[in-house]
């Protein structure tokens, strides 16, 4: 029997919860790396940036586009999880023991040794660990359990926030090895709580390696592992090449920039894969996959808007924890940062295409357009980053998320099953035009403290959301309205 998917206001109330957990502790996390940062230096901490981005984009490999893939069939097939989780489970494990050991031999052949690679492993071991529980979250996801999932989604930053805090608590606990077993610590416990969890919604967590099973599940994931696969390329590979080609301290720079764009983006993908399982269970209804495309534009974008407009204008804010850096050091972060926050504005427009994209079929098509972008990446960062250091990654960021939202367009508008929403999208830049006017007028007219400006400026951007009409509820209601009960049928 086919379970009724869940209902779109119940969903929208999932949306806000999950970005409500994350907005309470991420910022908390982010204030904490800084000083982290901080008390370790930006060359120590620029060393563990570059070996994270290593893991990331070793990692990918361990996933093989199988979390992706199963969460668009556990949405799609209900009896996905009981026939096929075993084989899922135990192929995902299997894949992790190898991806630690190409890490490894990664990080012997870039010149990595003896401490430097001791500290590879443990930062490998956490983000395995890390990347296998959004493994095992996918099938709450799956199964439309967005409400659990929301708060899984910060469980273990949560956990590590209190680690962390404990050893910045304690005289002389602090250092690089101890940083990096309290991550391995909080993603270990995760692991074990999300077992738990899914122990006692779906009953024994089992696994079953069988090669007919693998083959086929490997087969229907490898569109996802590739666009994974690329995606982890694209946005970790600045910092390692940072690391070698300029120096660890413009790394250290890079990532204090980058910690902050990371956050704001948090939000983003907390809602997309959310989205992802809902346009993947409306894929055979056109209609229904119009109104989600625009509701999710608006939820996406909206907030996104005025976090980037705020970095613009009073981006050094974020650096106020840095007291051990000079000002020229913190006038370079914020530079690279307000560079960074022109990549979250592309991200707020066009990165909702991508995930509609990719949950309706056409994963080989986006993977074109994210290989182009990580070549071009290479690219430019070969040429700029030995003489430019860390500006010279952030510009390039910058470029390549241009040149993958210009193909999200070209292969949504190919599609022809969605319309690209060309209206809603010059509303949105109307606008975010209107607000970075009023805060310069502002900001040219008066004096004001940071926080009294951003809440005027908060209170002038509710009314150019209001004025410009991206908070509709007509837009919203022809969802609601699909079922008295409130609840969309497949």
């Amino acid at each position: 029997m086919q379970r009724p998917a869940v209902g779109v206001q119940r969903f929208l109330g999932s949306v806000s919860l999950a970005v409500l957990l994350n907005a309470l502790v991420k910022p908390g996390w982010v204030v904490l790396e800084n000083l982290v940062q901080d008390r370790l230096g930006h060359a120590a901490f620029g060393l563990i940036a570059a070996l994270s981005a290593l893991t990331i984009v070793a990692i990918t490999l361990a996933d093989l586009g199988l979390t992706q893939s199963g969460i668009q069939r556990t949405a799609a097939e209900p009896d996905f999880f009981a026939e096929h989780f075993p084989a899922l489970h135990a192929l995902r494990g299997l894949l992790n023991g190898v991806a630690l050991a190409v890490l490894l031999a990664l990080g012997w052949v870039l010149g990595y040794r003896g401490a430097q690679l001791g500290l590879l492993a443990g930062i490998g071991g956490a983000l395995l660990l890390t990347q296998y529980g959004l493994f095992l979250r996918g099938v709450f996801q799956g199964r439309q359990h967005f409400r659990l999932d929301a708060v899984l989604s910060v469980l273990e930053k949560l956990v590590l926030l209190g680690a962390v805090l404990a050893l910045v608590a304690l005289p002389g606990a602090l250092s690089l090895p101890s940083y990096v077993g309290a991550r391995v610590a909080a993603a270990a416990f995760t692991i074990v709580l999300l077992y738990g969890l899914l122990r006692r919604f779906f009953g024994p967590v089992r696994a079953r390696l069988s090669r007919p099973a693998a083959r086929g599940l490997l087969r229907q994931s490898l569109p996802f592992a590739l666009i994974t696969v690329l995606y982890g390329l694209n946005e970790r590979v600045d910092m390692l090449m940072l690391e070698r080609l300029a120096s660890p301290r413009e790394a250290g720079y890079y990532a204090g920039a980058y910690r902050w764009m990371d956050a704001a983006m948090m939000y983003a993908w907390t809602v997309l894969p959310l989205f992802f399982a809902r346009f993947a269970g409306a894929s055979a209804r056109p209609a229904e996959l119009r109104e989600l495309l625009h509701l999710g534009q608006r939820v996406v974008a909206v907030p996104l808007l005025f976090v980037v407009a705020f970095v613009l204008f009073r981006g050094e804010v974020a650096f106020w924890q840095f007291s051990h850096s000079s000002a020229a050091e913190v006038a370079r972060m914020s530079l690279c940062l307000k560079i960074l926050f022109l990549n979250v504005l592309i991200h707020a427009f066009f990165a909702i295409y991508s995930t509609l994209l990719t949950s309706t079929g056409r994963e080989r098509a986006v993977s074109g357009a994210v290989a182009g972008s990580v070549l071009l990446n290479v690219a430019l960062n070969v040429w700029l980053m030995p003489r430019y250091g860390a500006l010279a990654g952030a510009a390039n960021t910058l470029v390549c998320a241009v040149f993958m939202s210009v193909g999200y367009v070209a292969l949504l508008a190919r599609a022809g099953t969605v319309p690209v929403p060309g209206r809603l999208l010059a509303r949105l830049l109307l606008a975010f035009g209107l607000l970075c006017g009023g805060w310069y007028v502002l900001r040219q007219g008066f004096y004001l403290s940071w926080w009294l400006e951003t809440g005027v400026m908060a209170a002038v951007f509710g009314l150019i959301v209001l004025g410009t009409g991206l908070v509709q509820e007509l837009k919203i209601k022809p969802l609601l309205k699909r079922r008295k009960a409130g609840t969309i049928r497949r």
